[in-house]
């Protein structure tokens, strides 16, 4: 019973895990518009950016304690590094001031966030009856 609820515990923070990734990156949307049309949009961006690569990081972490303390799967695990990874090219990408794959890639972002959000921790394909 203690192990069951352990296990729980670390799904819930990995859902609290994704769940905030998934909202910095839709604030980093807004603050991308406010880029365009407010002075302080740079500041909120650029700040937001290391929001949103620490919440990828805490992604990580979350899905590491599901896999190896909490006893679940590994395959959070990999989706979760994916995301560090193109939370980093994102940076790095906007820091070179590349819009033309930044953008593409902040969209691709959230839609991939969402789609981690609403599916079961650790399952691979999404299934019609789940």
């Amino acid at each position: 019973m203690a192990t069951r609820t352990t296990a729980q515990r670390r799904f819930s923070l990995l859902r609290i895990a994704i769940a905030l990734q998934t909202l910095t990156i839709f604030l980093q949307a807004v603050s991308a518009g406010l880029l365009l049309t407010a002075p302080y949009g740079e500041t909120l961006h650029s700040a937001g950016a290391r929001v949103m690569w620490g919440s990828s990081l805490l992604y990580v972490l979350a899905a590491v304690l599901a896999w190896k303390p909490g006893g679940g799967s590994l395959r959070p695990v990999w989706p979760a590094a994916g995301f560090l990874v193109l939370a980093s090219a994102q940076v790095v990408l906007g820091i070179a001031h590349v819009p033309s794959v930044h953008l593409p890639l902040g969209v691709l972002m959230f839609g991939l966030s969402v789609l981690a959000l609403v599916r079961p921790p650790g399952s691979g394909v999404v299934r019609a009856d789940q």
